[in-house]
């Protein structure tokens, strides 16, 4: 398949022996038990696409190349340095050249990839969340249940007075990334995010103009829209001129920490994607090389979850729990194969429902086990789709971001 998007990924596609170290660390095959929804499985499928073996309109390879995660767990376990998600997102491009994509998921692309109708979008799924209504429909079976329960469990910071922080910014200059669903769903969090950062020292700027990451198209194997998001926030981070970008989404984090392979073959923007990704920084990087500050005792059970594209994407394992660590009196407990995927993966759960249903069972019952009052993990997707899998099961526990516990921790000080 000369001059296609899989064709330019045969290095990492040879570099796979097919050992089988990946297989205990997908979920799917986990789920499924089904070889050809493995990480070997899938790569055995990408390469027989590249020998004319298998046509791309082969079912078998739409159904099994659809139904991966892409959370890149394999990544982590593999001994080769196999670029799975780069190999997933080629091959998600190439067969999307002869068969598109289903509605729902062109739509949502579309809406994230124009600001003005995203803005509108969200802005009215904000007023929506704030009514009783998501909550009730929650109840309903199918995708429109578990969408209002995702709805109904988004924003819900804990309690308390707000605080003014001001920094001497001794450790430097950041930009945030707002996000989509992070400033349009979780606006209180973006706010906690500015303010733990000031209170630990660093100085915020606003990138004008930042636009939609572009994870989410390039997932879907739309990596040209993805391409021409990631210029747009390039140029705007460069306008900002902070010595750091902070990020409080793990997908987010992960895709742009990668601008510099998504534009590689651009010769006018790959440098610059490049010098920008190098500044991209997990919002728990910069808090744990901060230490960060103590705040007053947050009496609480609480255990952590890593995002898939923190842990395996941007192999950020600590510093999420040096925050946590950080608060006084809160009890971290350990939650059993908290690397393992809960089944959100952007928008797989409403294309994929029945996988990733699976895939979330297994991590709720994990976390009932640990009899936390809160899970914490840092990506949106993440939050909604473990808080809608625990409303719906009637749990008290709720998901919550680290920040936003570091954050009342800091407003109890100040009180």
């Amino acid at each position: 398949m000369p001059g296609s998007p899989l064709a330019g990924e045969i290095p990492g596609i040879d570099a796979c022996v097919h050992c089988g170290f990946c297989l205990q660390s997908c979920p799917t095959y986990l789920a499924l038990e089904d070889e050809n929804d493995s990480p070997r499985g899938r790569i055995f499928l990408m390469r027989s696409l590249l020998e004319g073996t298998v046509e791309p309109d082969n079912e078998s390879v739409q159904t099994h190349i659809s139904r991966c995660l892409g959370c890149r767990a394999c990544e982590t376990a593999c001994p080769s340095g196999v670029p799975y998600g780069h190999l997933l997102e080629a091959t998600r491009a190439t067969l999307h050249q002869s068969e598109r994509l289903p509605l729902l998921p062109r739509m949502i692309l579309a809406m994230f990839a124009r600001k003005p109708l995203l803005s509108f979008f969200m802005f009215m799924s904000r007023l929506f969340a704030a009514t009783p209504l998501p909550t009730l429909f929650a109840r309903l079976g199918g995708k429109l249940g578990f969408s209002m329960a995702m709805l109904a469990s988004s924003g819900r910071p804990l309690e308390g007075d707000q605080y003014t922080a001001i920094s001497s910014g001794e450790r430097g200059t950041t930009a945030i990334l707002k996000g989509c669903v992070m400033e349009g769903l979780f606006t209180a969090t973006n706010r906690a995010t500015e303010r733990v950062l000031r209170v630990n020292g660093y100085s915020t700027v606003e990138a004008k103009d930042q636009r939609c990451c572009g994870a989410l198209h390039a997932h879907a194997g739309d990596l040209e829209t993805s391409r021409s998001l990631a210029r747009a926030n390039i140029e705007a981070f460069e306008k900002s001129g902070a010595e750091f970008i902070a990020v409080n989404s793990a997908g987010c984090g992960a895709m742009m920490k990668d601008y510099g392979h998504l534009l590689e073959h651009d010769a006018e923007w790959s440098a610059r994607a490049s010098a920008m990704a190098a500044r991209v920084r997990d919002v728990s990087e910069l808090l744990a090389s901060a230490g960060p500050k103590p705040g007053a005792p947050l009496p609480m059970r609480v255990c952590y979850d890593a995002p898939c594209h923190l842990l395996h994407g941007q192999r950020v394992a600590l510093p999420p729990l040096a925050v946590l660590s950080a608060i006084p009196q809160l009890e971290l407990v350990p939650l059993k194969d908290s690397d393992q995927c809960c089944g959100s993966a952007g928008i797989f759960n409403l294309v994929e429902p029945e996988v990733s249903d699976l895939v979330l069972a297994t991590k709720l019952a994990n976390i009932a086990e640990t009899g936390a009052q809160l899970v914490a993990t840092g990506n949106p997707g993440c939050l909604m789709q473990i808080g809608a899998g625990l409303m719906r099961s009637g749990s008290k526990t709720r998901a919550i971001h680290p920040v936003d516990l570091l954050d009342a921790s800091y407003r109890m000080a100040k009180t």
